[in-house]
């Protein structure tokens, strides 16, 4: 047994739940006459929506694929080597199921050299080796591809990644070293970089041949058979593939420190996995790949057995898991169709919310407002987002012209909504309004009719109190921009029912939103945590910390922009209403901050104004002249520690009040409501990590071993 094999077992021993992947290998003569080749397929069994993972058994997999055709080309038996996944899939990388499981940090170097000893294989063999991307390639399946001599690519390859970064690893089975010398440093920053970084963002099969990491691109439908023409051709020299010649001098350099500043306005230092990678890919630009390999193994190696990448994968299983399996939705049996949308509203959420129910459900959606030109700006905003989508080829003509057609709008609610299946108000928000609306609503609508509401912080019992029919009530609450944040707050009354909850579940299903079931409380979740969050930012600074002491000392949490920023986004008034909403209920925890009474009162947008040559926020003097503030200055240090332990408390309140049914949650809340980062876990993990949680609440929120280095 050689060496890599002997890791692999040893490896796979702690790897119980793997998912295998079997390495499959085909022979067949070219076309052209170009000889006898061997192609490895890639797949983990007949379910073909079933990504392909590589735990050390199906590393081992391929290493004995491997053996097999290293010795048909030692033999010349063969001429080439292909490598391809399953239809629809070529693999999404590493089993992070078993990832999370290891204790041991010469375990987790194991899994590092694993990887690497078996894809240096394929760019060892005696013949060319060539890597078909025939779908989604994520991870260690991008890196299998990387080490292979050509490469082709699906032009219906929905999505392309290394998503180590933003899990809280780094591309660590050649990714890091191999990709920038194929490349170049800048390309490759800002795959490993800033894509990650961006939430994980996707390349598609055309941005993956454009930036040169394969060297021909086919279309789906015969794509393999299409590659293996070109294969022929390559080997008959008949395509001679020609790649640019990679700036090894000043442009590497700027490219990294690019990627550093990438970092720093992402994560502010907080999570290390960018700055490891970085560091590789600076190491990188010497060409010596063994010594890159070796830093990726100890680089892989620390980070598993850190708690940036527990959280990450928490955060992960979260959306994907968790969040497509909301606890505590009814049974969805109980789902009434939904045929026709109502609106009432026509602003610029209620417009959103328009043009999202049509895309998603392409039901009929009518608007409502108080007066015509309003209803027209509302149906003029949707229509002219649908010419936006037409414009940029992401719906046909057709398509197009029946968006238009399904959309109106009418001032008679009557006429509006008389066989509405589901209404969502979005007007302002005051409880008298609402209530008024909803009667409204109430004496035109069908009976079986949803009445749905996107209160920020209202209670939803008390907005369906007056009505016959109360139980028929949601909250249905959604965050800006609504194209954007997967999140859904679904609010649960007092008195609302099953069927019309899993209704509301159906509709967020369809709506291809991520729904979280929220008692009705004040402020819900997202907003209730980050009002407390805010609240402490504004209460140090009236007392009189310096606004700017009080912007850094939470930029170690590396969350997506600065608390005054997320003000100056959510808008100061709106921030104030929902702190005087929270006052109201909990007096002695929320705040309303006589400063932020003074901005809204000025008609100020936000703290800052905005350098025209930088970009960067500054204090606005007209806002610096308004506030009063006290004498009591705190350092960057006592300031993020009251503001966590603030959070820690109002979390703590929250699960024992029965908010939402778990800490998870929580976290699951903030990463796709809030934007907070994968690296934090949303929040839970970060204040159990910090010790936090056990100095405020006296536990900690999750077990250990969820979300950290098991015990």
């Amino acid at each position: 047994m050689s060496t890599t094999a002997e890791l692999l077992k040893g490896a796979a021993e702690l790897f119980p739940g793997e998912v295998v992947t079997s390495a499959h290998v085909r022979h067949f003569d070219l076309p052209l006459g170009a000889g006898r080749f061997a192609l490895i397929t890639l797949d983990n069994g007949h379910d073909h929506t079933k990504p392909t993972t590589l735990g050390p058994q199906s590393l081992a997999n391929i290493d004995a694929a491997i053996d097999r055709v290293e010795k048909e080309a030692a033999a010349s038996e063969i001429v080439g080597v292909g490598v391809t996944g399953k239809p629809f899939i070529f693999a999404v990388g590493a089993d992070l199921k078993g990832v999370e499981l290891l204790k041991r940090h010469e375990d987790a170097l194991a899994i590092g050299k694993g990887g690497h000893d078996v894809f240096k294989r394929l760019s060892q063999l005696a013949v060319p080796t060539f890597a078909y991307y025939n779908g989604a390639a994520m991870g260690g399946g991008v890196e299998v591809g990387l080490h292979c001599a050509y490469r082709t690519v699906s032009a219906a390859l929905p999505a392309f990644s290394l998503p180590e970064v933003f899990l809280g690893l780094v591309p660590g089975w050649g990714g890091c070293t191999l990709l920038p010398n194929l490349i170049g440093a800048e390309k490759a920053v800002s795959v490993i970089i800033e894509n990650s970084l961006n939430q994980n963002k996707q390349l598609k099969g055309h941005q993956v041949y454009e930036l040169g990491i394969a060297d021909a691109i086919f279309e789906g439908a015969d794509f393999l058979e299409q590659s293996l023409i070109w294969t022929a051709s390559v080997l008959r020299g008949e395509i001679v593939v020609e790649r640019p010649v990679i700036d090894r001098g000043e442009a590497w350099d700027q490219a990294v420190a690019k990627g550093r500043l990438i970092a720093d306005s992402k994560v502010h230092g907080a999570a290390p996995a960018a700055y490891r990678a970085l560091d590789i890919i600076a190491a990188a630009k010497d060409g010596d790949l063994q010594k890159g390999y070796d830093a990726e193994d100890k680089a892989l190696a620390d980070l598993i057995m850190g708690g940036e990448l527990r959280s990450g994968i928490y955060a992960f299983n979260l959306v994907q898991k968790r969040g497509k399996r909301p606890a505590g939705a009814p049974d969805k049996s109980l789902a009434r169709p939904v045929t026709k949308v109502g609106v009432v509203g026509a602003g610029l959420m209620a417009s959103q919310l328009a043009l999202l129910f049509l895309r998603r459900l392409e039901v009929p959606v009518v608007l409502t407002d108080i007066d015509q030109e309003r209803v027209d700006k509302g149906v003029g905003y949707v229509h002219a987002e649908i010419d936006k989508l037409l414009g940029k080829g992401r719906i046909s003509q057709d398509k197009a012209n029946r968006f238009k057609a399904l959309v109106s709008g009418v001032l008679d609610k009557a006429e509006g909504f008389a066989d509405a299946d589901f209404v969502i108000e979005a007007v302002f928000e005051e409880m008298g309004v609402k209530q008024q609306v909803f009667a409204e609503i109430e004496a035109v609508a069908p009976a079986h009719a949803i009445l749905a509401t996107n209160t920020s912080s209202l209670s939803v019992s008390e907005m369906a109190s007056k009505l016959k029919n109360p139980e028929r009530v949601v909250g249905f609450h959604f965050f800006n921009p609504v194209a954007v944040l997967p999140l859904l707050e679904i609010v649960r009354g007092e008195r609302t029912d099953d069927a019309s909850l899993a209704t509301a579940f159906g509709v967020a299903k369809k709506l291809k939103k991520t729904a979280v079931l929220v008692k009705d409380a004040p402020a819900f979740v997202v907003n209730r945590i980050l009002t407390r969050f805010m609240g402490e930012i504004q209460n140090v600074i009236d007392e009189g910390t310096p606004v700017e002491v009080a912007e850094r000392a939470v930029e170690p949490l590396g969350l997506p922009m600065s608390p005054l920023v997320l003000l100056e986004l959510v808008g100061p008034a709106i921030g104030l209403h929902v702190s005087e909403t929270l006052n109201k209920a909990f007096p002695d925890r929320f705040t309303v901050s006589p400063n932020l009474k003074k901005v809204v009162g000025a008609g100020k947008r936000g703290f800052y104004v905005y350098s025209a040559e930088t970009a960067k926020p500054e204090l606005d003097p007209e806002v610096a002249a308004l506030l009063e503030q006290g004498d009591t200055v705190l350092t960057e240090e006592q300031v993020r520690a009251r503001v966590l332990d603030a959070v820690a408390q109002e979390i703590g309140l929250m699960l024992d009040e029965g908010v939402v049914a778990e800490a998870q949650d929580i976290d699951l809340c903030l990463i796709t409501g809030a934007g907070w980062p994968f690296h934090l876990g949303g929040i839970t993990p970060y204040l159990d990590r910090e010790g936090v949680s056990e100095r405020v609440n006296g536990k900690r929120f999750l077990e250990p071993g969820v979300a950290s280095v098991p015990a």
